[in-house]
């Protein structure tokens, strides 16, 4: 134990008197494998990288187009009932033709968060300002979804218990209730000057830190009632991967607020998480586990364990909810691999959000904890690839229920699900991949076939859009590490490469635009692999076969120096598990 801490306060030392980035030179970071990715295809085929910014970008501008014209167009519609807060407010169709929804059901009322949030969310992180499109503030609008007429004082799917039970969550499925609470505070992190919403935030932390603390790292309920301060149960499954979306919400409350009980309750409930003796993953909740586990660890020197959280995440094992997790499959010719939903439901049914939504958390949690890059990265990979065949255009007529209506969709909207052997009698006759939704069996008898064309899914494709660029070699990606990085310290531009070949594999980075040069640290090798690249160019970086590797772009000059386990540049952190080695 001396020993170690002469080690380290003599590299601290040697480090902290350094300014030149040749100096840098630590130990290679291990990668840390995780069976079910390895599983997965190094090079998913047939491969096809569509541009996911630009769908994005389209989504956004088709969808809030209020003019639309066509079969079930607009999608859009104005909700004047104000509710909890005296304002208009907007729903979007959860599936194409929902006949529970639009403007002359239900007072125009019955709308879901998962689909407005999403679309808020999915367009700001492409660079559109969504608080001031052609004269409207959808992001001011979202306020509607804080139940506070019924004093749950939290984010919910609905704006009105009168509408909740048609679908979506209230007060009786835990994640719809918790869920809408991350979409907003990563919205709060992307709008801070939003009037009102610190006080929505705060209010949410706290009813958070008082549930948390009724709970008592007792989480095996099927939800929450935030108004009584009391948890229930009911026919449906306990979801004790509601605790990973507490833990994520208040992390990022304490990091917003800077409240010390906020924290205590975010370790609290991640405790919880993993106190489980076996796999809880209900929705979509666990991997926003995982990534607070990394980061906590990094930022508070926590020590959970992150890669039981990820074997939670994908590996199929989950009770309960049977079987949900990442496919690894491959069907008629197409990989399926890295698609998030059940593993054994029909022979494997894969969703649209929630691999959309899995990427949120998982992909930035490498900046805490670049040991699983590799991982990441090929799972990006996979499910990169297999994600295009949601949309229509990409995927085969023989293979979707519907391709005669797949004009509808005008290009932005994707089916809710792949499958595959369809959940439909008069389908099962398509072979896998199947591309269909659910939407008819919601309301049998009234929800259209065109019901399988899922909107809200649809909506969250910017997190993809923000995340994806490709690079000059065809299945190396260039993954942003802080496009989804919600109330981070301030942090150099980062991303994440992972090389599916066989080979080293040299590929050409692109650089953030501005003045000045560039140096490129590889979090993964622990030393700076490329200098004095121009800003708004490039750099040639080389990635080692079958790995990753983990660029941060800094200033060119930096000082560098470490403390603890963090390298620094400047005062911005470049490297949480920096290990150096003796000079």
């Amino acid at each position: 134990m001396l020993k170690h801490l002469t080690y380290l306060l003599l590299a601290t030392s040697l480090l902290a008197a350094c300014k030149h980035t040749s100096e840098i030179n630590g130990t290679p970071v291990a990668q840390r494998q995780l069976a079910r990715i390895d599983a997965m295809p190094e090079l998913p085929q047939p491969l096809e990288i569509i541009d996911w910014h630009g769908l994005a970008e389209a989504y956004d501008s088709i969808v809030y187009d209020f003019n639309a014209r066509g079969d079930h167009w607009p999608l859009i519609w104005w909700d004047s009932t104000g509710r909890n807060f005296e304002q208009p407010t907007v729903g979007i169709y959860t599936a194409m033709g929902d006949a529970r929804q639009g403007p002359h059901n239900h007072n125009g009322m019955f709308h879901e968060s998962l689909a407005t949030m999403g679309g808020v969310l999915g367009a700001t992180l492409v660079g559109i300002d969504k608080s001031r499109q052609n004269g409207l503030n959808y992001v001011g609008m979202l306020r509607n979804y804080f139940n506070r007429e019924n004093r749950w004082n939290i984010m919910m799917n609905n704006t009105a218990p009168e509408v909740a039970l048609l679908g979506g969550g209230y007060g009786r499925d835990w994640w719809y209730d918790v869920y809408p609470n991350v979409l907003f505070y990563a919205i709060v992190d992307r709008y801070p000057e939003e009037p009102g919403f610190d006080t929505l935030a705060r209010r949410i932390a706290e009813q958070f830190y008082r549930a948390d603390s009724v709970l008592e790292g007792n989480y095996s309920h099927t939800f929450f009632n935030y108004a009584e301060m009391r948890p229930e149960s009911n026919w449906i499954c306990a979801q004790e991967d509601a605790a990973a979306g507490h833990a994520w919400v208040l992390y990022a409350a304490y990091r917003k607020f800077g409240d010390e009980r906020y924290l205590t309750a975010a370790k609290r409930a991640q405790q919880a998480l993993h106190a489980q003796p076996e796999n809880r993953f209900y929705e979509i909740l666990m991997p926003f586990g995982a990534y607070t586990a990394a980061r906590m660890n990094a930022e508070q020197g926590t020590d959970f364990d992150v890669k039981q959280i990820l074997q939670w995440t994908f590996d199929g094992t989950s009770v309960c909810r049977e079987g949900w997790g990442v496919l690894v499959d491959h069907w008629n010719g197409f990989d399926v691999s890295g698609l998030v939903g059940s593993t054994v439901d029909h022979g494997g049914y894969g969703f649209l959000m929630n691999t959309f939504d899995t990427a949120l958390p998982l992909v930035p949690l490498v900046r805490y904890d670049q040991s699983f890059a590799s991982a990441i990265g090929k799972w990006m990979l996979n499910a990169a690839n297999a994600t295009r065949l949601f949309y229509p255009q990409h995927i085969p007529a023989k293979h979707q229920t519907i391709p005669e209506l797949a004009a509808a969709t005008k290009g932005v909207i994707g089916y809710e699900g792949l499958v595959k052997e369809s959940t439909f009698d008069e389908y099962k006759h398509i072979p896998a991949p199947v591309a269909q939704g659910d939407g008819p069996k919601w309301v049998p008898g009234k929800n259209p076939p065109v019901s399988q064309f899922s909107v809200y899914g649809s909506a969250h494709v910017g997190i993809f859009g923000s995340i994806i660029r490709p690079t000059d070699v065809d299945g190396i990606l260039q993954l942003d590490l802080l496009a989804t990085d919600f109330f981070r310290d301030e942090a150099y531009p980062s991303y994440l490469c992972y090389n599916p070949y066989e080979e080293a594999r040299e590929v050409t980075v692109t650089l953030p635009r501005g003045n000045g040069e560039w140096d490129v640290y590889d979090a993964v090798q622990a030393r700076f692999v490329s200098r004095t690249s121009s800003g708004g160019g490039n750099a040639r970086v080389t990635v080692p076969a079958g790995g990753a590797a983990v660029l941060v772009v800094v200033p060119a000059g930096a000082e560098i120096r470490q403390e603890g386990q963090k390298l620094l540049a400047g005062d911005v952190v470049i490297d949480y598990r920096f290990n150096g080695k003796q000079q």
